[in-house]
C-alpha cells in the first residue's frame, strides 16, 4: 500500500516537471519571474500553455505596487537596529527579519508594496525579495484569518491522510485554500514538512488573535478530520488547547499504550582502564 502511494506520487512529480519543461521552452523568463512573484494562483490565459500551471501577481486595491507603504516611525528604528547586525556591504542578509517586521506591521501579510519597501532598504532588486517571500511559508502574501490553519503537505503526512484533513477544514469553514472566512477568523493554507513525521498527520495554527506582533505557531499532531473540526470550534470560542499530539493514548511521540521495550535506563558502557595500557 505504502509503495503504491509513493510510486503514484513520484509519477505525479515527474509529470509536473515535464509540464514545467514545456513551459520553460515556451517562455523561460516569464515562467520563472511570475512564479517567484506570485501572490495568487490563476489559470494560464495562453491556450498553448498547460492550464493551472502559471502563477502570477494580480493587482488589487489592497495589493499593488502603487499602494503607498513604508515602515512606520516606530519600526524605522527597528529597521536600523536589524541592519546594524550585518556588515554594511551585506545589508541584503537582513531580508528575512525585515520581511517579518513588515508583515507584523501590515497585520499578518505582505503586500507587494511592502516587499518593494524592504528591497529599497537593503538596496537590492525587488525580485530578490520576492524570491525569499515566496519560498518561506511563514510569509503570507494574501490576507489571512486571525487563525491561519496550515496543513502539512509532505509525503508522510499525505500518506497518513493530510488531504482528508484539509478537505474537512475547507468544507467545515466554507472556504477555498488561502481564502478568509467572512468573520475574518479563519483561513486555510499548506506548509511543507513540520518536522514531526512520527506523529503524522499534523497541522500548524498561526495564531494572530493577539495581533500580528504577538503571533505564535502551535503544532497539533496525530489529528483526524473530526479532531481538526473540533480544534476550529475551540478556537472560535477563544479556548487555547495544549499543542502536541491529539492522540490520548500517546505521550509525545511515544507508542500507544506506552513502551514495550527499553523499559529501564540502559547500562553505561564499561570504563576503559587507561592506566592498564
Amino acid at each position: 500500500m505504502l509503495g503504491r502511494l509513493a510510486a503514484t506520487r513520484l509519477l505525479e512529480i515527474r509529470q509536473a516537471f515535464r509540464r514545467a519543461a514545456q513551459v520553460t521552452n515556451h517562455c523561460f523568463h516569464c515562467f520563472f519571474f511570475s512564479f517567484s512573484f506570485s501572490s495568487k494562483f490563476l489559470p494560464s490565459t495562453d491556450p498553448s500553455l498547460p492550464p493551472n500551471l502559471i502563477s502570477m501577481h494580480i493587482d488589487s486595491p489592497d495589493n499593488n505596487p502603487d499602494m503607498p507603504w513604508e515602515f512606520n516611525s516606530q519600526n524605522q528604528e527597528k529597521v536600523k537596529e536589524i541592519i546594524s547586525h550585518y556588515p554594511s556591504n551585506y545589508k541584503q542578509s537582513a531580508v528575512i527579519p525585515l520581511l517579518d517586521l513588515a508583515q507584523q506591521q501590515h497585520g499578518g501579510w505582505l503586500p507587494v508594496s511592502a516587499m518593494n519597501a524592504v528591497a529599497k532598504v537593503i538596496e537590492v532588486a525587488p525580485i530578490r525579495v520576492y524570491e525569499v517571500a515566496t519560498f518561506y511559508s511563514m510569509f503570507n502574501r494574501t490576507p489571512v484569518g486571525k487563525y491561519h490553519l496550515l496543513v502539512c503537505g509532505t509525503t508522510p503526512c499525505m500518506i497518513r491522510g493530510s488531504r482528508e484533513i484539509e478537505d474537512a477544514l475547507l468544507k467545515h469553514l466554507g472556504v477555498k485554500r488561502n481564502e478568509v472566512t467572512k468573520d475574518g477568523l479563519f483561513s486555510v493554507g499548506e506548509m511543507e514538512c513540520m518536522g514531526s513525521c512520527v506523529n503524522a498527520p499534523m497541522i500548524t495554527v498561526a495564531d494572530y488573535s493577539s495581533g500580528s506582533e504577538g503571533y505564535s505557531y502551535n503544532y497539533y499532531e496525530d489529528v483526524t478530520p473530526k479532531r481538526v473540526v473540533e480544534i476550529v470550534e475551540l478556537l472560535r470560542k477563544g479556548e487555547k488547547l495544549p499543542p502536541g499530539t491529539q492522540n490520548a493514548k500517546r505521550i509525545m511521540s511515544g507508542p500507544e499504550g506506552g513502551n514495550t521495550t527499553l523499559l529501564t535506563d540502559p547500562k553505561p558502557p564499561p570504563c576503559r582502564d587507561l592506566d592498564a595500557c
